[in-house]
């Protein structure tokens, strides 16, 4: 029999950045309007309020979001746009939100 051997010792993991895990990770998304940059915004570095585009709710500070941007580059800053992570991935499934006065009949 054949002296036992230990399996080669893994390589240690990189050390975490800090700053890329506050940002969150980006991906590229396709969708029936495109491709979009897509970063998920973990609740510790969400600090601000936002508006989001599916649902016209609050997301408050501290409550993880995704934020998103065309990925072709046919925007600058002002076009990413932070949305519920359920909201994004029900957009296909949406309709456009009306948003109405308060004046506005209600049907239903």
């Amino acid at each position: 029999m054949s002296p036992r051997r230990n399996p080669p010792r893994p390589e240690p993991p990189a050390p975490l950045d800090p700053d890329g895990a506050r940002r969150g990770v980006e991906a590229v998304q396709s969708w029936r309007d495109g491709e979009w940059q897509v970063r998920g915004v973990p609740g510790g570095a969400a600090v601000k309020t936002y508006r989001c585009p599916g649902c016209d709710q609050e997301i408050r500070p501290g409550v993880a979001h995704v934020v998103a941007w065309p990925a072709d580059g046919r925007g600058d800053l002002s076009d990413r746009r932070h949305w519920h992570t359920g909201c994004w991935r029900a957009r296909d499934r949406r309709g456009p939100n009306i948003q109405r006065s308060r004046s506005a009949p209600h049907y239903g």
